[in-house]
């Protein structure tokens, strides 16, 4: 993982390291399949569908905030990948 404006990336053939910036392994779990270079994990011990639901009952941000990369870029920013094409 490699963590960016807050979030935390899988490195993979989209996420490359930057200079500077630490590569780590944690346990995460993510909220959506999504595209792998905007979707960011969450640090999360659970194991069960129990664990997930007691976790996002306590916490304080909304999964979609701690996750959908778009959301650092603009606002918009979905909304203008609509436009493109993107969906």
């Amino acid at each position: 993982m490699v963590e960016r404006q807050g979030m935390l990336y899988a490195v993979n053939e989209f996420i490359r390291p930057r200079d500077g910036e630490q590569v780590r392994r944690e346990t995460v779990r993510y909220r959506t399949v999504g595209d792998a270079n905007l979707t960011a994990a969450v640090l999360s011990e659970a194991t069960t569908v129990e664990e997930v639901i007691a976790e996002i009952a306590v916490t304080r941000m909304t999964e979609r905030g701690a996750t959908r990369g778009d959301d650092k870029v603009s606002d918009a920013a979905m909304e203008d990948r609509k436009k493109e094409g993107y969906f």
